[in-house]
């Protein structure tokens, strides 16, 4: 089992390994970075401040051979939300950090002459310089960072808004062919890691001794349900609908839904969806001989990413995922796929989330920046932020800030960060997911469109306002599996198939040589929550800030003339009840 930490001191210049505390001793991912921000940052200071930390670290089972398990949670206080954050990738950096023994970094202090670069592996950790990659594009850098150190090392990096300080930064990690593809991009965390004075990450995994598995007959057994459950799922199974399409499969069923959001939020419905779906999106990526399917980290059965070239066939981009394709496509009036991989291609090299980049792009075209549809101006918009100009540092602190200095009213956030591509108003779960979630708006926080859209775990009325109890249930079996280190979309072989979940939950005890069955995945899922809107609390966050903006309440959303109708008596209840 991973015993160490690996603690950064950027003011001293140190990196010095600790024993894992006891009680870490049975925490990953989210787990393991609430528990570290909740106990060692303190909720009131400022986020880009010398008293917050960042926290990396890969979940439970991560490292082992568990299917799809390739996640890492990083944490800290957000500058977007003013919250506690995780933020969570797949990636092979998570695996590689899990394989070396090291249960998370902490890095915290900071370092104000300029940038380091922290160099692990097996024989240890040192910072060194890192002035030769500042202001540079993701991309260019990453392959520099390769070639300095080695080919397949595995790199996290802030990009160059970052080290503008931008609230909407987030940490790019590399794909299995090196770009700079992969993101825990919500919540500005790149912000945070470059505050500290620290620009990239870079691990050797070479001689790395592994993941200690304690009880390792209970997590084979573990390991064979869910994988059997994964590849036996409509969803989730090779050659099955993530695997053919992409996460973007989602833009049809969405949009059929009438809860795909066009133009800032303003209709839920539009034909012109179909030109940027996942099923366009594959005819083009085999026509251009792109990669599909695709696996974000070695050991995944899903493998829902894949590799976007131009037309040419030229300049592999990496994924287009359902979010960035919508944030940056249809809630932009933008309906062409070439334009919003470059849109995604320039968020990927600035280290932009792409999620809040679309809605801050929606929410200027909303007052009048530019016209909804303009991506020539959106591409245009994004090179002010490469320059930093008073536009461009205006666009790169997400659409909260954009809105309020435009005069919007229409600004689709919850704790100032921004909606992902789920309607409220016709998707009511998912509504309630945003409002209560400690992270802000996060469809990841308790992922009702499995019940609601695809009938996963059964099928419930997305009109319903009646969805409680089930956002709680949901919300713990996140954080759940955020703390196991399990890819989201493992999800629905367990809401559909019993035996997926017990098996996943055999994994992680088998490598914790803890017990565990079923009815404990509640009460640890809980535990976690507890512990973030605890600091929320103390940070100064009341029940005002779990509520969705008043616009949802007001208008109408097209073609179902539903407004967000459940009561605050209902939101609160989810956090209180149970």
């Amino acid at each position: 089992m991973n015993t160490k930490i690996l603690r950064v001191n950027m003011e001293r210049l140190t990196a010095e390994f600790e024993e894992l505390p006891d009680a870490y001793r049975s925490l990953g991912g989210r787990g393991l970075t609430s528990a570290i921000v909740a106990a060692e940052v303190p909720p009131e200071c400022h986020p880009l401040g010398p008293r917050n930390k960042l926290v990396l670290a890969p979940g439970i089972v991560t490292g082992t051979s568990a299917p799809s398990s390739g996640r890492l949670s990083v944490g800290g206080k957000s500058p977007l939300t003013g919250g506690i954050k995780e933020s969570n990738v797949g990636s092979r950096f998570a695996q590689t950090l899990a394989r070396l023994g090291i249960r998370a970094i902490i890095v915290e202090g900071q370092f104000k002459e300029g940038y380091k670069l922290l160099a692990v592996g097996k024989a240890g950790a040192e910072l060194v310089d890192a002035s030769q990659w500042i202001g540079q594009g993701l991309y260019a850098s990453f392959e520099r960072l390769e070639e300095a150190f080695r080919d397949r090392v595995d790199i996290c990096g802030a990009g160059v808004v970052a080290e503008m300080s931008a609230r909407n930064s987030g940490l790019a990690f590399n794909d299995l062919e090196g770009r700079s593809t992969r993101y825990a991009g919500r919540g500005g965390l790149g912000a945070v890691m470059a505050s500290r004075g620290l620009k990239f990450i870079v691990l050797d995994g070479d001689g790395a001794p592994g993941v200690e598995v304690e009880d390792k007959e209970v997590f084979d057994r573990g390991r064979r349900k869910l994988a059997e459950g994964l590849k036996a799922h409509d969803v989730t199974k090779p050659g099955g609908a993530l695997a053919s399409y992409g996460t973007n499969v989602l833009i049809n069923v969405m949009n059929e839904a009438g809860g795909l959001p066009h133009r800032n939020f303003s209709s839920g419905q539009d034909p012109r969806a179909e030109e940027v779906s996942g099923e366009r999106k594959a005819e083009l990526i085999q026509k251009r001989g792109g990669v599909r399917p695709h696996a974000c980290h070695p050991g995944c059965i899903i493998q829902c990413s894949e590799v976007w070239t131009r037309e040419d066939g030229a300049d592999p981009m990496g994924v287009l995922e359902y979010e960035s394709v919508w944030a940056l496509g249809p809630n932009c009036g933008i309906y062409d796929l070439d334009t919003i991989g470059e849109l995604n291609r320039a968020c990927n090299d600035l280290g932009l989330d792409t999620i809040e980049t679309g809605n801050t792009l929606a929410v200027v075209m909303e007052g009048g920046l530019l016209e909804f549809g303009d991506g020539a101006g959106a591409l245009r918009l994004l090179e002010e932020v490469r320059r930093g100009t008073p536009t461009g540092r205006l666009l790169m602190h997400g659409a909260a800030f954009a809105g309020t200095a435009l005069g919007v009213t229409r600004v689709p956030v919850v704790k100032g960060q921004a909606m992902p591509a789920y309607d409220p108003r016709a998707v009511k779960g998912i509504g309630i997911a945003y409002a209560t979630s400690p992270m802000g708006a996060d469809h990841t926080a308790g992922y009702s469109i499995a019940p609601e859209i695809l009938g996963v775990g059964g099928k419930v009325d997305p009109l319903d306002p009646d969805k409680g109890a089930l956002l709680r249930g949901l919300q713990r079996a996140t954080a759940f599996i955020d703390s196991a280190g399990y890819c989201l979309f493992t999800a629905f072989a367990v809401l559909d198939f019993p035996e997926a979940l017990e098996g996943m939950v055999e994994t992680v005890g088998g490598v914790l040589g803890t017990p565990l069955t079923v009815d404990d995945v509640d009460a640890i899922g809980k535990k976690i929550l507890d512990a973030e809107r605890t600091f929320n609390a103390a940070a100064g966050f009341t029940q005002t800030d779990d509520r969705l903006p008043e616009f949802m309440h007001l208008e109408t959303l097209p073609p179902h003339g539903h407004v967000f109708d459940v009561p605050a008596e209902e939101l609160d209840a989810v956090l209180r009840d149970g």
